[in-house]
């Protein structure tokens, strides 16, 4: 390990916006499960996640432009978090949080329906892994537990088999669709998403790739009963 990675990890351990609890202090029971708002927030104001947030881009912008909302990132990677949370400090942020963790293990960090909205943003395809996409029906059924009824959705991605995908499986179980489009920033979409762009998606908008993005909701009761139904998918 580098040694510039040691003294972000150090940092991350010191910053009070920062949670990277260990294993058994997850199954103990995370302290701010269900209590975010009344015990780090200090408010009532609307949660919204941002899953694999790397540099957690989103997490900070959307913060500064929405004081009134409450953002946090989540990702495995602290070296990467370590920039979005540093950040958040130094403007004095008092609606950010990161947690250095699986998102598989988001059950753990939230009650039912304690979160709005949920973004994915340039999450990794997985292309040979279907399970591990963070639109798959996988991981939908875990936001599903956590997020309020018809809470959003956004995905936002140069990956056009990434994005088709989720689209295929919005179309399977008939999740109500709010917007799609292959090409956000030749779009009609006027939106916080073109507002905000990630360190990837400036490479990637310099190299002409388009980006996709979509959000939609879950339809709980559909959901839940169809997903039951599904082929147990292999690693």
């Amino acid at each position: 390990m580098s040694r510039n990675k040691i003294q972000q990890f150090a940092e991350n351990s010191e910053n009070p916006i920062f949670f990277q609890p260990f294993y058994e202090e997850l199954m103990a029971g995370f302290p701010l499960k269900g209590k975010w708002q009344q015990d780090f927030f200090k408010n009532n104001n609307p949660i919204i996640l941002e899953l694999g947030c790397g540099k957690g881009e989103y997490t900070v912008g959307l913060a500064e432009k929405y004081p009134d909302m409450n953002f946090v990132g989540i990702d495995l990677k602290g070296s990467r978090m370590w920039r979005g949370a540093t950040d958040a400090q130094n403007l004095g942020l008092k609606n950010v949080a990161f947690i250095r963790t699986k998102i598989d293990k988001l059950l753990h960090f939230f009650a039912p329906q304690e979160v709005d909205e949920i973004w994915l943003t340039f999450s990794d395809p997985q292309p040979k892994k279907e399970r591990r996409r963070l639109s798959s029906p996988r991981f939908l059924k875990i936001y599903q537990q956590t997020l309020k009824p018809e809470g959003i959705i956004h995905i936002k991605t140069d990956s056009l088999e990434l994005f088709d995908y989720t689209m295929e499986v919005v179309d399977y179980f008939k999740l109500p669709l709010h917007y799609s489009t292959h090409d956000l920033y030749n779009s009609d979409f006027k939106g916080d998403a073109p507002q905000i762009q990630t360190f990837y998606e400036k490479i990637y908008l310099a190299e002409g790739k388009p980006i996709n993005y979509a959000q939609f909701s879950l339809n709980k009761a559909f959901l839940t009963n169809e997903l039951d139904k599904l082929p147990k998918e292999t690693e």
